[in-house]
């Protein structure tokens, strides 16, 4: 196993768009050619776009873009760029008349970084998509990491900068890569190490503390307090052949990364999301691929973290460490 580019993966281009001053941005993931895609949500509160059209007893079978954005659920509009990039070139279900770019998406909240009242719209979606052209890929605060934050169990003021992270292997032909925004409530971990990477400060705001034992102090805690704080989104992206059903459990296995980065995870709260597109290249074993899946998934968490910069007043990895970042 190697890790390489995400870009290396055939058939995929990735591209970014953000305002940085108002703290948001969106993330697309393009396969002109189609690909066979599913998806798991496992949040109680999420913001998405067309994800019932990936249950495998539904129609359509190739997706041809997929967004990640901020701005909550306003940032859904980022989606309707993607298409009209899809169709301007031709490349979307054929309908007879034309076609139909196939889009799914899903937001993170990040409303509470910035200016609440900017969010991805149309023209953003559209500029990722022309950047995702250029073939380089930036992380850290940049697309739907750049308003991301974690730790946010006792409010913004303990919060630390989260980001937008990559990772991707091959193994022998098969390549595997996971690309995430990271905005949870709680402390995103290396279980490698057993250390938090970032996450909720404590009231001196120099050492990370265990959201976790924090909410197990406050059996009684308000539940409006967590309101609208959280949400990791993300896709898995492979050069496996892959039905919808075979999709939708990549996807599922890939929450098994999440739930080794981030405690806790998969709140009523969350939107947490994940995306799983194959572009057809290789056979493999599902299970296999999960497993990978779920690995690249937990990696890319941790990239999210230690490739974020401090920003909009919140600290980030690497004001906390003097280690070289993962």
């Amino acid at each position: 196993m190697k890790e390489i580019k995400i870009t290396d993966i055939e058939g995929i281009r990735i591209g970014n768009a953000q305002n940085i001053e108002a703290g948001t941005g969106c993330t697309v993931v393009i396969c002109e050619k189609g690909g066979c895609a599913g998806v798991d949500v496992r949040g109680g509160g999420p913001a998405s776009h067309e994800t019932e059209l990936l249950n495998p007893i539904n129609t359509v079978d190739r997706v041809h873009g997929i967004v990640l954005s901020g701005g909550s659920a306003f940032g859904l509009e980022a989606t309707s760029g993607v298409m009209q990039y899809l169709e301007e070139r031709g490349i979307g279900f054929d309908v007879g008349i034309g076609v139909v770019p196939i889009v799914c998406g899903a937001s993170l909240f990040d409303l509470r970084i910035g200016d609440s009242t900017i969010r991805p719209d149309k023209a953003m979606g559209y500029q990722a998509c022309c950047n995702s052209e250029k073939n380089c890929i930036q992380e850290g605060n940049y697309g739907v990491g750049t308003g991301a934050s974690v730790g946010k169990y006792r409010g913004m003021d303990r919060a630390m900068k989260s980001g937008l992270g990559i990772y991707c292997i091959e193994l022998k032909n098969l390549k595997v890569g996971a690309i995430v925004g990271v905005n949870a409530i709680g402390n995103v971990i290396d279980n490698e190490t057993n250390r938090f990477l970032a996450g909720l400060l404590n009231e001196e705001k120099n050492k990370i503390i265990s959201t976790k034992e924090e909410m197990w102090k406050n059996l009684d805690i308000n539940y409006n307090t967590l309101k609208n704080t959280n949400t990791t989104i993300g896709c898995i992206v492979t050069n496996a052949k892959l039905t919808k059903a075979q999709a939708t459990k990549i996807a599922s296995m890939a929450h098994n990364g999440y739930a080794r980065a981030i405690s806790p995870v998969h709140t009523s709260l969350d939107g947490d999301t994940i995306f799983a597109l194959g572009t057809g290249k290789i056979e493999t074993n599902t299970d296999i691929l999960g497993t990978l899946a779920a690995y690249v998934m937990e990696k890319a968490i941790h990239k999210a973290v230690t490739q974020a910069q401090s920003a909009y007043g919140l600290k980030s990895y690497r004001d906390l460490n003097d280690t070289k970042v993962i």
